[in-house]
Protein backbone atom coordinates (compact mmCIF):
# COMPACT_ATOMS: atom_id res chain seq x y z
CA UNK A 1 0.00 0.00 0.00
CA UNK A 2 1.24 3.67 -0.69
CA UNK A 3 0.68 7.05 -1.38
CA UNK A 4 2.21 8.55 -4.38
CA UNK A 5 2.04 12.13 -5.96
CA UNK A 6 3.14 12.18 -9.06
CA UNK A 7 3.81 16.14 -10.16
CA UNK A 8 1.44 17.70 -8.25
CA UNK A 9 0.84 21.65 -8.69
CA UNK A 10 -1.72 23.72 -6.68
CA UNK A 11 -2.55 27.59 -7.14
CA UNK A 12 -4.78 29.42 -4.88
CA UNK A 13 -7.26 31.75 -6.43
CA UNK A 14 -5.95 30.88 -10.26
CA UNK A 15 -6.17 33.33 -13.11
CA UNK A 16 -7.12 36.15 -10.07
CA UNK A 17 -4.70 38.91 -9.08
CA UNK A 18 -4.26 36.69 -5.75
CA UNK A 19 -2.93 33.73 -7.73
CA UNK A 20 -0.48 31.61 -5.18
CA UNK A 21 1.10 28.37 -6.27
CA UNK A 22 1.20 26.51 -3.09
CA UNK A 23 2.42 23.09 -4.21
CA UNK A 24 5.14 22.78 -6.93
CA UNK A 25 5.72 19.88 -9.05
CA UNK A 26 5.41 17.57 -5.92
CA UNK A 27 6.58 13.88 -6.95
CA UNK A 28 6.47 12.10 -3.99
CA UNK A 29 5.82 8.54 -2.57
CA UNK A 30 4.41 7.54 0.81
CA UNK A 31 5.18 3.89 1.48
CA UNK A 32 3.08 2.03 4.03
CA UNK A 33 3.47 1.62 7.64
CA UNK A 34 5.90 5.26 7.62
CA UNK A 35 6.43 7.49 10.12
CA UNK A 36 6.75 10.78 8.55
CA UNK A 37 7.64 14.18 9.81
CA UNK A 38 6.41 16.98 8.03
CA UNK A 39 8.24 20.39 8.70
CA UNK A 40 8.68 23.78 7.42
CA UNK A 41 7.75 27.71 7.50
CA UNK A 42 4.29 29.30 7.49
CA UNK A 43 2.94 29.22 4.32
CA UNK A 44 5.41 26.29 3.37
CA UNK A 45 2.70 24.24 1.70
CA UNK A 46 2.64 21.88 4.42
CA UNK A 47 -0.99 22.32 5.52
CA UNK A 48 -1.67 22.30 1.57
CA UNK A 49 0.04 19.18 1.16
CA UNK A 50 -1.98 16.80 3.23
CA UNK A 51 -5.34 18.19 2.75
CA UNK A 52 -4.61 16.64 -1.39
CA UNK A 53 -3.43 13.40 0.70
CA UNK A 54 -7.37 12.32 1.34
CA UNK A 55 -8.80 14.46 -1.02
CA UNK A 56 -10.07 16.80 0.53
CA UNK A 57 -8.67 19.66 -2.01
CA UNK A 58 -7.98 18.90 -5.64
CA UNK A 59 -4.70 19.36 -7.35
CA UNK A 60 -4.63 22.13 -9.82
CA UNK A 61 -2.65 19.58 -11.86
CA UNK A 62 -0.56 16.26 -11.64
CA UNK A 63 -2.37 12.89 -9.88
CA UNK A 64 -2.22 10.93 -7.17
CA UNK A 65 -2.70 7.56 -6.30
CA UNK A 66 -3.87 5.47 -3.26
CA UNK A 67 -2.93 1.86 -3.60
CA UNK A 68 -2.38 2.00 -7.08
CA UNK A 69 -5.77 4.06 -8.12
CA UNK A 70 -6.32 7.12 -9.44
CA UNK A 71 -7.89 9.08 -6.74
CA UNK A 72 -9.27 11.62 -9.80
CA UNK A 73 -10.91 9.40 -11.64
CA UNK A 74 -14.50 9.45 -12.09
CA UNK A 75 -15.71 6.73 -10.22
CA UNK A 76 -13.72 6.86 -7.54
CA UNK A 77 -14.66 6.65 -3.75
CA UNK A 78 -13.99 9.98 -2.54
CA UNK A 79 -15.04 8.72 1.00
CA UNK A 80 -13.85 5.53 1.04
CA UNK A 81 -10.74 7.28 0.57
CA UNK A 82 -11.22 9.40 3.76
CA UNK A 83 -12.09 6.35 5.61
CA UNK A 84 -9.04 5.19 4.87
CA UNK A 85 -6.44 8.46 4.96
CA UNK A 86 -7.66 9.80 8.46
CA UNK A 87 -6.95 13.57 8.64
CA UNK A 88 -6.50 15.00 12.23
CA UNK A 89 -6.84 19.25 12.22
CA UNK A 90 -4.61 21.47 14.15
CA UNK A 91 -7.70 22.76 16.28
CA UNK A 92 -9.74 19.88 17.03
CA UNK A 93 -12.96 22.07 17.36
CA UNK A 94 -13.05 21.74 13.89
CA UNK A 95 -13.67 17.89 13.76
CA UNK A 96 -15.89 18.10 17.26
CA UNK A 97 -19.68 18.85 17.22
CA UNK A 98 -21.63 15.76 18.76
CA UNK A 99 -23.20 16.79 22.15
CA UNK A 100 -21.55 13.71 23.87
CA UNK A 101 -17.92 12.52 23.63
CA UNK A 102 -18.60 9.27 22.29
CA UNK A 103 -21.20 10.15 20.12
CA UNK A 104 -18.71 12.41 18.23
CA UNK A 105 -16.24 9.33 18.08
CA UNK A 106 -19.17 6.68 16.53
CA UNK A 107 -20.43 9.42 14.22
CA UNK A 108 -17.22 8.57 11.45
CA UNK A 109 -17.90 4.37 11.78
CA UNK A 110 -21.58 4.99 11.60
CA UNK A 111 -20.73 7.16 7.83
CA UNK A 112 -19.28 4.65 7.33
CA UNK A 113 -22.43 2.29 7.10
CA UNK A 114 -21.89 0.46 10.46
CA UNK A 115 -24.96 -0.27 12.81
CA UNK A 116 -25.39 1.39 15.98
CA UNK A 117 -24.03 -1.06 17.57
CA UNK A 118 -20.71 -2.07 15.38
CA UNK A 119 -20.26 2.11 15.60
CA UNK A 120 -20.40 1.63 19.81
CA UNK A 121 -17.73 -0.74 19.82
CA UNK A 122 -15.79 1.00 17.53
CA UNK A 123 -15.66 4.29 19.87
CA UNK A 124 -14.94 2.47 22.79
CA UNK A 125 -12.19 0.62 21.41
CA UNK A 126 -10.79 3.97 20.22
CA UNK A 127 -11.45 5.96 22.82
CA UNK A 128 -9.85 3.52 25.39
CA UNK A 129 -6.96 3.70 23.05
CA UNK A 130 -6.03 7.17 23.62
CA UNK A 131 -6.20 7.00 26.88
CA UNK A 132 -9.10 9.16 27.85
CA UNK A 133 -11.13 8.13 31.12
CA UNK A 134 -14.55 6.32 30.89
CA UNK A 135 -16.20 8.91 32.99
CA UNK A 136 -15.79 11.48 30.22
CA UNK A 137 -17.40 9.52 27.36
CA UNK A 138 -20.79 11.14 27.85
CA UNK A 139 -19.94 14.41 28.50
CA UNK A 140 -19.56 17.73 25.81
CA UNK A 141 -16.35 17.59 24.27
CA UNK A 142 -16.16 20.99 24.51
CA UNK A 143 -15.89 20.80 28.54
CA UNK A 144 -12.43 19.30 28.08
CA UNK A 145 -8.88 20.71 28.13
CA UNK A 146 -6.87 21.03 24.89
CA UNK A 147 -4.59 17.29 25.16
CA UNK A 148 -8.20 15.79 25.74
CA UNK A 149 -9.83 17.43 22.58
CA UNK A 150 -7.01 16.32 20.74
CA UNK A 151 -7.31 12.51 22.14
CA UNK A 152 -10.96 12.76 21.07
CA UNK A 153 -10.34 14.50 17.27
CA UNK A 154 -7.84 11.41 17.51
CA UNK A 155 -10.25 8.89 18.26
CA UNK A 156 -12.61 9.87 16.15
CA UNK A 157 -10.36 9.10 13.16
CA UNK A 158 -9.18 5.82 14.78
CA UNK A 159 -12.69 4.84 15.07
CA UNK A 160 -13.19 4.51 11.58
CA UNK A 161 -9.57 2.12 11.35
CA UNK A 162 -7.61 4.63 9.11
CA UNK A 163 -4.15 2.80 7.06
CA UNK A 164 -3.28 6.06 6.96
CA UNK A 165 -2.87 8.90 10.12
CA UNK A 166 -2.13 12.38 9.63
CA UNK A 167 -2.04 14.93 12.11
CA UNK A 168 -1.62 18.71 11.92
CA UNK A 169 0.50 20.19 14.14
CA UNK A 170 -0.85 18.05 17.08
CA UNK A 171 0.80 18.94 20.09
CA UNK A 172 0.33 22.63 19.53
CA UNK A 173 -0.91 24.90 22.40
CA UNK A 174 0.07 21.92 24.65
CA UNK A 175 2.22 22.33 28.25
CA UNK A 176 5.43 19.85 27.49
CA UNK A 177 3.17 17.05 29.51
CA UNK A 178 0.67 17.39 27.35
CA UNK A 179 2.76 17.66 23.98
CA UNK A 180 4.81 14.21 25.70
CA UNK A 181 1.73 12.68 26.03
CA UNK A 182 0.22 13.09 22.71
CA UNK A 183 3.86 12.14 20.92
CA UNK A 184 3.94 9.23 23.13
CA UNK A 185 0.28 8.00 22.15
CA UNK A 186 0.93 8.58 18.39
CA UNK A 187 4.15 6.53 18.66
CA UNK A 188 2.64 3.56 20.42
CA UNK A 189 -0.03 3.63 17.86
CA UNK A 190 2.40 3.70 15.05
CA UNK A 191 3.94 0.38 16.95
CA UNK A 192 1.03 -1.17 17.66
CA UNK A 193 -0.82 -0.90 14.62
CA UNK A 194 1.51 -0.64 12.53
CA UNK A 195 -0.23 2.15 10.53
CA UNK A 196 1.24 4.87 8.43
CA UNK A 197 1.58 8.62 10.38
CA UNK A 198 2.33 11.59 8.61
CA UNK A 199 3.40 14.18 11.32
CA UNK A 200 3.28 17.98 10.80
CA UNK A 201 5.40 19.95 13.28
CA UNK A 202 7.36 23.01 13.81
CA UNK A 203 9.13 21.22 16.50
CA UNK A 204 12.56 20.08 15.47
CA UNK A 205 13.30 18.24 18.35
CA UNK A 206 9.25 16.26 18.56
CA UNK A 207 10.20 15.17 14.86
CA UNK A 208 13.96 14.31 15.53
CA UNK A 209 12.77 11.73 18.41
CA UNK A 210 9.90 10.36 16.88
CA UNK A 211 9.84 9.99 12.92
CA UNK A 212 12.03 7.71 10.58
CA UNK A 213 12.17 10.15 7.72
CA UNK A 214 11.43 14.14 7.15
CA UNK A 215 9.92 16.39 4.21
CA UNK A 216 11.01 19.65 4.38
CA UNK A 217 8.85 21.86 3.06
CA UNK A 218 9.83 25.45 1.59
CA UNK A 219 7.72 27.85 -0.91
CA UNK A 220 5.65 25.07 -2.21
CA UNK A 221 8.69 23.25 -2.86
CA UNK A 222 10.52 19.73 -1.46
CA UNK A 223 13.55 21.07 -0.20
CA UNK A 224 14.64 17.85 1.68
CA UNK A 225 13.50 14.42 1.85
CA UNK A 226 15.10 11.69 4.01
CA UNK A 227 16.30 10.42 7.29
CA UNK A 228 16.48 13.07 9.99
CA UNK A 229 20.11 12.86 10.71
CA UNK A 230 20.65 13.29 6.61
CA UNK A 231 18.03 16.18 6.84
CA UNK A 232 19.72 17.80 9.73
CA UNK A 233 23.02 18.04 8.21
CA UNK A 234 22.06 20.63 6.30
CA UNK A 235 20.98 22.39 9.41
CA UNK A 236 22.55 25.84 7.75
CA UNK A 237 20.79 25.50 4.92
CA UNK A 238 17.20 25.01 6.94
CA UNK A 239 18.45 28.54 9.01
CA UNK A 240 18.30 30.49 6.20
CA UNK A 241 14.66 29.26 5.35
CA UNK A 242 13.58 30.09 8.81
CA UNK A 243 13.99 26.91 10.59
CA UNK A 244 16.57 25.31 12.77
CA UNK A 245 18.03 21.62 14.08
CA UNK A 246 17.36 20.07 16.98
CA UNK A 247 19.43 22.07 20.24
CA UNK A 248 21.31 18.45 20.12
CA UNK A 249 22.83 19.42 16.86
CA UNK A 250 24.39 22.30 17.33
CA UNK A 251 25.54 21.29 20.42
CA UNK A 252 27.36 18.16 19.10
CA UNK A 253 29.11 20.53 16.26
CA UNK A 254 30.05 23.03 19.18
CA UNK A 255 31.67 19.90 21.12
CA UNK A 256 33.35 18.86 17.59
CA UNK A 257 34.93 22.18 17.05
CA UNK A 258 36.23 21.99 20.35
CA UNK A 259 38.36 18.81 19.67
CA UNK A 260 35.63 16.31 21.63
CA UNK A 261 35.36 13.64 19.02
CA UNK A 262 31.87 12.85 18.83
CA UNK A 263 29.27 12.75 15.88
CA UNK A 264 27.76 15.42 14.91
CA UNK A 265 24.95 13.29 13.30
CA UNK A 266 23.17 12.78 16.73
CA UNK A 267 19.81 13.96 16.61
CA UNK A 268 18.30 12.90 19.95
CA UNK A 269 18.80 13.54 23.50
CA UNK A 270 19.79 10.27 23.84
CA UNK A 271 22.35 9.82 20.92
CA UNK A 272 24.02 12.65 22.10
CA UNK A 273 24.37 11.53 25.79
CA UNK A 274 25.99 8.12 24.13
CA UNK A 275 28.40 10.25 22.28
CA UNK A 276 29.51 12.44 24.64
CA UNK A 277 29.88 9.41 26.95
CA UNK A 278 31.99 7.43 24.55
CA UNK A 279 33.86 10.78 24.12
CA UNK A 280 34.76 10.81 27.94
CA UNK A 281 35.63 6.72 27.49
CA UNK A 282 32.43 5.96 29.85
CA UNK A 283 29.57 3.16 29.03
CA UNK A 284 26.03 4.40 28.75
CA UNK A 285 23.75 3.46 31.61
Amino acid sequence: MSIILDNVNYTYSAGTAYEIRALKNINLKIEDGQFIGIIGHTGSGKSTLIQHLNGLMKATSGTIYYNGEDIYAQDYDLRKLRSKVGLVFQYPEHQLFETTIFDDVCYGPKNQGLTKEEAGLRAFEALKSVGLKEELYYQSPFDLSGGQKRRVAIAGVLAMRPEVLILDEPTAGLDPKGRDEILDLITAMHKERGITILLVSHSMEDVAQYVERIIVMNHGEMMFDDAPHEVFKHYKELEKIGLAAPQVTYLMHELKENGIPVDVNATTVDEAKNEILKALGKKAC
